[in-house]
């Protein structure tokens, strides 16, 4: 669909929207479109699918789960290059699942929503985009994901900067870094992936760093041809690999819920790589972090250490006062001259489903519902807020194993839901307020004793210190949970 269909769109009712063509969209249309439900469109911010995976560019962006296991269990994939997938290889992919599933002719691209009201008198969504689209449906899917809205940090005098700046989540491929004296804002997931593609072309790096990450090898290399004839001749042997794979990752759960000492083995391992690599005592002593292992997320490279080691890249844990507009000066009175800055400083992870506005029974806004943190029933399904049903939600984020294990337990939980009001003479279904709270303190009791609850921040929690982000369990019990859908859960309205 194109643009000019906008008006198209303003009277039909359709019985499925979802927002969002990364994984989690794509995935939950390709079910629809098995389980028969071909009466559904995508409204999509930007001009082209892939969510996270068009997004991050910078140079480096990987996966950290192993390629076999970032796909889609119904969309194999025998051939990736290497163990764990690049950016251009996984967006190709999610690009080629598209395709072979005609899903371009449900997208409506550049098609920001901005809200989203549910009207209970005709038991549907009106969704409005910020280009004026006005959508109606029975029920509406969101597949933002966790990590898409950039956040920036607040330093006085950043508008005055002269300089280059951008955040690593939109990289300027347009703006030659050779020669420049580079400030990276941030030490996290992004920055362990640049800077070691950067520094060595750069005059000067100035790394400034909150707070270090702690950071083991990543077991990746190429597949030798032999290994992908094999898989693509043998696809038991692909299924086999994929199942060793989850199975071996689904066993750390183990130690981020319940026996944190074991992350101690991962924490010996960083600290002597750090040792026999860095030669500056004052750099390894402050790329070492000072909280437990597991706390924040655990970041694996093969050449982090490595970048820090060079003598044109200076590690900065000073706070920064502010910004001038040739220079970054830190609290203690430091000036350093830049020419360009790069934001490493991640997403806005707790903040679910904003900036869009979403209303549900009695003119109840998400947004406000959501003020003390996040929840919802099994991470999908919020009270109050009928046929909605949201994709990667509160608390179904994971540190141990494959994110799309989850979306696609979910996956089979919605399309439930869905079928429950299409074709019946049920309006509208929301869960009730008792199932939500008594499955939001059960997670909250389980996260009470996992590594994340030791003391530092992340992005994990909100400014107030809770856990909205993280299943506190293995994937498999999440899989169960999500099996079936009972309606006993819900409130149901019949017409």
């Amino acid at each position: 669909m194109s643009n000019k269909d906008n008006k198209t769109l303003s009277s039909p009712l359709i019985d499925v929207v979802i927002i969002g063509a990364g994984f989690g969209g794509l995935g939950m249309a390709i079910q629809l479109k098995k389980a028969g439900i071909g009466s559904f469109i995508i409204l999509e911010k930007a001009g082209s699918i892939g969510g996270t995976w068009r997004d991050n560019t910078y140079p480096g962006a990987a996966c950290d789960v192993q390629s076999h296991l970032y796909s889609y269990s119904f969309e194999p994939k025998s051939d990736w290059s290497r163990k764990f997938g690049a950016q251009p290889e996984i967006h190709a992919y999610i690009e080629r699942c598209a395709h072979k599933y005609r899903l371009h002719e449900h997208i409506r691209f550049k098609e920001e929503v901005a809200s989203a009201a549910f009207n209970e008198a005709d038991a549907q969504w009106t969704v409005k985009t910020k280009n004026g689209t006005t959508v109606y449906t029975r029920a509406l899917v969101t597949a933002t994901g966790q990590l898409n809205q950039p956040a920036y940090p607040r330093f006085a005098g950043m508008e005055r900067f002269k300089g280059k700046v951008f955040h690593s989540a939109r990289w300027d491929h347009d703006y030659d870094l050779t020669g420049d004296k580079v400030a990276v804002v941030g030490t996290g997931a992004s920055a362990i992936q640049f800077v070691p593609r950067i520094v060595s072309s750069v005059k000067e790096l100035k790394l400034f760093q909150r707070s270090g990450a702690w950071v083991i090898p990543k077991p990746d290399r190429p597949f030798t041809r032999l290994e992908k004839r094999v898989f693509e001749a043998i696809p038991l042997a692909d299924r086999l690999y994929r199942a060793l794979i989850y199975w071996k990752n689904e066993s750390r759960a183990l130690a981020f819920t319940r026996f944190s000492f074991i992350l101690n083995i991962f924490k010996w391992q960083a600290q002597w790589i750090a040792r026999r690599t860095i030669q500056d005592p004052e750099k390894r002593q402050n790329i070492i972090p000072d909280y437990p292992i597991g706390c924040k997320r655990i970041l694996i490279s093969n050449d982090w250490y490595e970048a820090i080691n060079r003598d044109n890249l200076d590690l900065i844990t000073n706070d920064i006062d502010h910004i001038e507009p040739d220079a970054i000066i830190t609290k203690d009175g430091t000036r350093y001259d830049v020419d360009t800055i790069i934001y490493a400083t991640g997403f806005k992870a707790t903040d679910f489903l904003a900036p869009m506005n979403i209303t549900g029974l009695n003119g109840r806004e998400l947004n406000q519902v959501w003020a003390e943190g996040a929840e919802a029933y099994k991470g999908v399904c919020v009270n109050g807020f009928p046929n909605l049903f949201i994709l990667y939600g509160p608390n179904t984020n994971l540190a141990h194993n494959s994110i799309l294990f989850m979306l696609e337990s979910q996956f089979r939980y919605v399309v439930q839901g869905i079928q429950a009001v299409l074709g019946s003479e049920r309006r509208y279904l929301h869960v009730k307020a008792e199932r939500q709270d008594d499955f939001s303190v059960r997670i909250q009791e389980k996260l009470k004793g996992s590594v994340w609850d030791a003391g530092c921040s992340s992005w994990y929690k909100t400014a107030s210190g809770k856990n909205t982000n993280n299943w506190p369990g293995f994937t498999f019990s999440y899989r169960k949970a999500t099996a079936n859908l009972d309606l006993q859960d819900f409130e149901v309205e019949s017409g």
